[in-house]
């Protein structure tokens, strides 16, 4: 989730309706100035005993923080503590119970965004064999309670932790017990921004499956192959979906900008710190009749802040993100960035990958995203077959797509085979939890603990 260390007071002020859509407009960019933004999130764990370590005990989450500062990352200081890194590579930073998130560069190809990863992990596995902790690639903590998980000290975090069971009963489990990939993508025009926008969310269940891995909880299986995907079905109904306005004609920067308007707030920044502005409306903001700050208007920053508190399958700001996925090893790091650039990043493989959706109905969309947390690629996929079927079509379009970029590393090879890890999934119809139950219910007798020998990176 976002970061921020200071307030920007002099950021100009929302005017007008228009001043909205300044975001969505402003990140609009020629395609050969298109990047891959990987956002990816792991679970951090004492190797002694897989205790889950607090922000501020010796060694804990914010020793980690601080010994990170040797390969270059400089610090990010919310309420005098740090909550974050910044560095060439992006940031890092913390979800509400210490999973440690990095925000990758914007980066021109795949080999750029797999080498980064590396980068990443390597740096990490290196401090932590220092601290005693460990490091694990799921979608859902395996075996902890949520009294079991430490909250870190970002202001936001609080506000949101005390507003979620007012409007779900897993918002929750989403903060503190689960872990995500993610990839954020550029658009040269409103036009193919709405277009990389309905491919996204249509084709989102597919990623969900393909990366599902999230089939245990509290130490036993909890009926799910991704329950981390379940868990969003019951966040908040207000902020989260499948936004069947997508889907609409004349869809673009306006309608998504009444759809922000009407997410309730969480929160205001200012003077270095969030002020809880749970629950009302940035209609009201704009008139200046926020309760929290009465009497005056919003900020461009503040509109910045809140479209970070939307939370659909596929999320606008100044770009695309893709935000089916669970969180998972290193290899799936770097396959979702290639499904998705495959896909959008060239015109053929996007009308193509269109083709494959843009008869489905709403109610067809919706079955299916209901279905995948538990059947996975068994899914039914409108007018016939299942979802494996239609991933080996899928795959083959972002195959070809990843080809027409051309974009070669220093062997020669292209982006192509990062999809790898996607079709051996595909073609044995097992998505990555059913693979992990299978050794549940064989090789590990029952003892989940077993996961933290076969996911830790």
């Amino acid at each position: 989730m976002t970061t921020r260390g200071a307030s920007d007071k002099f950021d100009p002020p929302i005017e007008s309706r228009d001043d909205l859509l300044t975001p969505f407009a402003g990140g609009e960019k020629p395609k050969e100035a298109w990047r891959i933004g990987t956002e990816h999130e792991k679970f951090v764990y004492r190797r002694a005993d897989h205790r889950a370590p607090s922000y501020d005990e010796p060694g804990g989450i914010r020793d980690l923080l601080m010994a990170m500062t040797q390969y270059g990352w400089q610090p990010v200081v919310e309420g005098g503590q740090v909550i974050a890194l910044s560095g060439a590579d992006g940031n890092v930073s913390l979800e509400p119970a210490g999973q440690l998130e990095l925000s990758g560069a914007p980066l021109e190809h795949l080999h750029q965004t797999c080498a980064e990863a590396g980068r990443h992990l390597n740096q990490v596995k290196a401090v932590g064999e220092k601290l005693g902790v460990g490091f694990l690639g799921l979608g859902m903590w395996p075996d902890k309670t949520r009294s079991e998980l430490p909250i870190m000290p970002k202001g936001r975090y609080a506000i949101m932790l005390n507003h979620m069971p007012r409007v779900g009963s897993l918002g929750l489990d989403m903060m503190l017990r689960t872990c995500t990939i993610q990839v954020n993508l550029d658009y040269s025009s409103e036009a193919d921004m709405a277009q990389k926008f309905r491919v996204g969310l249509a084709l989102q269940p597919l990623a969900t499956a393909l990366f599902a891995n999230s089939p245990f909880t509290e130490g036993r299986p909890n009926g799910f192959l991704s329950y981390r995907s379940h868990i969003w079905s019951d966040t908040d109904g207000a902020r989260t979906g499948m936004l069947p306005f997508v889907f609409e004609d004349g869809f673009g920067y306006e309608r998504y900008a009444d759809y922000a308007l009407d997410v309730p707030m969480y929160f205001v920044f200012r003077d270095g710190r969030y002020i809880d502005a749970a629950g009302f409306s940035f209609r009201d903001f704009m008139n200046g009749e926020l309760p929290a700050l009465p009497g005056e208007k919003p900020l461009l920053s503040d509109w910045i802040d809140h479209l970070s508190t939307a939370f659909p399958e596929v999320r606008l700001k100044s770009f695309l993100e893709m935000r089916g996925a669970d969180g998972g090893p290193w290899s799936r790091i770097c396959a979702l960035p290639a499904l998705w650039v495959g896909l959008l990043y060239d015109q053929g493989a996007l009308d193509a990958a269109w083709d494959e959706v843009k008869h489905w109905t709403i109610e067809e969309r919706q079955v299916l995203r209901d279905a995948v947390p538990n059947l996975g690629l068994k899914a039914d996929v409108p007018g016939g077959g299942t979802l494996q079927q239609l991933g080996k079509r899928i795959l083959d379009i972002a195959e070809a797509g990843l080809n027409a970029r051309g974009r070669l590393n220093a062997a020669g090879d292209n982006e192509s085979g990062f999809i790898d890890p996607l079709r051996e999934i595909v073609a044995s119809g097992k998505t990555p939890a059913e693979m992990l139950l299978e050794r549940y219910h064989a090789e590990w007798s029952g003892d989940v603990s077993r996961v933290y020998d076969e996911q830790s990176f």
